[in-house]
């Protein structure tokens, strides 16, 4: 068996741009994974492998890979920064023991930062932070790190000072050693020559050094009592007890550097190992039954417990569909069953194989703690538990959000129906943020996403990788409907034919939920007037009516249903005769309930040069945004607003118009608001258009 203490699972995660993924180019050449770096903006990138990420200089989907440091094996999760994409985030830090948060020194924390820092915290993802890019101009360490304590709320402990910045850096301080690492011109990340600390810095050191050791004995209350007696730890206690504030997320080690020019990053790989837990000193993730209730077990890192793993990602390459994989406990083999929990069906592992980017290395089996790729699972899709068939459980599923944005596409010609329809199902089975749909009322085919950039690339992976030509409709709004009054009704369903007939009656009264409860169903009947074995069924029938709404057909949201009284017959009553009294009732109720159009309103966050914030500002009020903050930066200003997505279309070529090219912006869900009037009459209008049409 091998030893779990030398595994490190660790992910990359930043804002777009930040140096994710020329730093993971820089660790995998450090460790030998590569013998030549490739640079993104060249499309050489090892992890940015898909056309699209070459062309584009992004990352679109996270890539694995594995290497050795220092006898520790680190698999590693390179991830996007662009916020459509940031499912590829989440269901990383999921199966994630530790993480390096990568921030640029110019930029500091921008957008995406914020929300994948939100979900490292909401994943308890140990970190590690590297402030890149500090040969940059603009650069400042100071000013990031100040930043990640004011806008993440994290406690950041400096580990290093850097030497020089901008066109001066020339390497760093390491605070534990008191020595100074200086890095050639070369380019040679081993080129580099170990100093004492420059004189001019001696004052800055003892400072910053005081204030690591003093964060760091707060996680030893012996140590912290010899320390205010003037006892200084030795490096081995002081490294200890940054490992466990580490693990337990009360600070978050703290380094820079610049990955394109090769310095820094030696000292990032040393906290990796040093500081980030292994796969046995993270929690261990909780069981649940197939309800979705915990049963108080847990899937311990234990090669010799019974097989509990995660299947985090689907992808399809010419060899079939890989199933990406997180061991929690136990071992798989080449051509062992296991139990899919989610489908209740066994399913044969026909290949494992360990992934680096898009190339495989074959192996025989795999431990708890591996992250790994499998051949021949048919059936398992993202967040499906596979387990040992004598011993099921379910680990905890992902939640992924709903899409905001849907556009009609169709084939250019007749023979490609069919192909897009494989395709379109294969694009559904790997990003569970994807969805597809048919549109009723055209029949046209939908598909929907987190943002125009994610449908983009969608379509492009249709051409080019299933060489299937489309044409786009128009972005269309994924609107919601909602109630705004209490209103108590009856209905009674009431058929005779000959026979048995059908009969039920039920008296209820529907009202608004809280906002975010989504569907609320209770019984107050006392008595047996509506029989108990019926409830179920009104209760499904309600809740399955709430999918078209009666202004547009949109979906119904937070609506609570409660069911009062009624009557049946011994005879005719039946549950199919709730239902159909139940759905009637619905569509009776909800118009007199004051319904209302809900729009998805976006969390906007647009960088702008100073000159030009007062047109920036002028055309987000023209989109019906409001503006939230705005605050200075090092080379700029950053504006956060709230604004309707239906204005938002087509936002990034306005901006880069009015901004000379120099703005950026991200853009991501936050919350469903009601729309004005004159917006709800014009999308009520085209929706019965659309029905009068059918």
């Amino acid at each position: 068996m091998r030893d779990l203490s030398k595994y490190r699972n660790i992910g990359i995660f930043a804002h777009v741009d930040a140096g994710k993924t020329t730093t993971t180019e820089r660790i995998l050449k450090l460790t030998g994974r590569i013998h030549r770096t490739g640079e993104v903006h060249d499309g050489e990138a090892t992890t940015d492998f898909m056309e699209q990420e070459q062309e584009r200089g992004i990352t679109i989907q996270s890539a694995a890979t594995s290497c050795h440091w220092n006898q520790h094996r680190l698999n590693i999760i390179d991830t996007p920064g662009h916020v459509d994409f940031t499912i590829e985030v989440y269901r990383s830090l999921k199966v994630l023991d530790g993480g390096i948060g990568v921030f640029c020194g110019s930029g500091g924390v921008e957008p995406q930062s914020e929300t994948n820092w939100r979900y490292a915290n909401n994943s308890k993802v140990s970190r590690v932070i590297f402030v890149n890019k500090l040969d940059r101009i603009g650069a400042d360490f100071y000013r990031v790190v100040k930043q990640i304590e004011d806008i993440l709320a994290a406690r950041p402990l400096v580990m290093v000072l850097p030497i020089g910045i901008e066109d001066d850096f020339k390497g760093i301080v390491d605070l534990l050693e008191r020595k100074a690492y200086i890095w050639s011109d070369t380019g040679n990340p081993e080129d580099y020559e170990v100093t004492d600390v420059p004189a001019d810095m001696a004052d800055k050191v003892e400072e910053w050094r005081e204030k690591l050791i003093e964060t760091a004995v707060e996680q030893d209350d012996t140590l912290l009592e010899q320390y205010l007696e003037g006892n200084e730890p030795s490096i081995e206690d002081l490294k200890r007890c940054i490992r466990k504030g580490t693990i337990h997320l009360d600070f978050f080690p703290t380094y820079c550097g610049s990955a394109f020019k090769n310095k820094g990053i030696q000292n990032v790989l040393n906290a990796v190992v040093d500081y980030l837990p292994s796969p046995t000193e993270v929690p261990p993730q909780p069981e649940i039954d197939l309800e979705g209730n915990p049963t108080g077990g847990f899937a311990v890192v234990d090669p010799d417990k019974p097989l509990r793993a995660l299947a985090f990602k689907i992808m399809d390459d010419r060899y079939g569909a890989l199933t990406f994989t997180r061991l929690y406990s136990g071992t798989i083999g080449k051509g062992d069953s296991v139990l899919n929990t989610f489908t209740g069906k066994t399913e044969r592992i026909g290949r494992i194989v360990e992934m680096h980017a898009n190339s495989r290395e074959e192996l025989d089996s795999a431990q708890a703690g591996d992250i790994v790729a499998l051949l021949g699972m048919k059936n398992t899709r993202t967040g499906h538990t596979l387990a040992d068939p004598d011993h099921p459980a379910t680990l905890e599923p992902m939640v992924f959000p709903d899409p905001v944005i849907s556009v009609a596409i169709k084939p250019k010609d007749k023979a490609g129906q069919e192909k897009m329809a494989i395709a379109l199902n294969k694009m559904v089975q790997e990003d569970p943020s994807f969805h597809v749909a048919t549109d009723e009322d055209s029949g046209e085919t939908l598909i929907k996403g987190m943002g125009e950039l994610h449908l983009d690339i969608k379509v492009d992976i249709l051409k080019r990788t299933h060489k299937v030509e489309v044409e786009m409709g128009k972005p269309q709004v994924a609107y919601r409907e909602t109630i705004t009054q209490t209103i108590e009704d009856s209905y009674t369903h009431k058929k005779q034919s000959g026979g048995s007939g059908q009969y039920g009656k039920i008296e209820y009264r529907i009202s608004p939920a809280e906002k975010g409860e989504g569907y609320v169903f209770a019984s107050l009947v006392t008595g047996g007037n509506v029989p108990r074995e019926y409830w179920g069924a009104i209760e499904k029938a309600f809740g399955g009516s709430m999918d078209e709404g009666t202004l547009a057909g949109y979906p119904l949201l937070d609506v609570k249903f409660e069911l009062l009284d009624g009557a049946f017959h011994a005879v005719d009553s039946s549950a199919l005769a709730f239902e159909i009294a139940t759905r009637a009732a619905y569509r009776q109720s909800i118009p007199k309930a004051g319904p209302q159009l809900l729009e998805p309103i976006m969390k906007v966050d647009v960088f702008t040069p100073e000159d030009n914030v007062g047109d920036v500002i002028g055309d987000l009020n023209r989109r019906r945004g409001m503006i939230k903050t705005q605050e200075s930066i090092a080379t700029g200003v950053r504006v956060k607003a709230d604004a309707p997505l239906a204005d938002m279309f087509g936002y990034i070529g306005h901006l880069r118009t009015l901004t000379s090219g120099r703005g950026q912006f991200s853009m991501e869900f936050s919350h469903y608001a009601p729309c004005p009037q004159n917006v709800a009459d014009e999308v009520i209008r085209e929706a019965q258009e659309r029905r009068a049409k059918k």
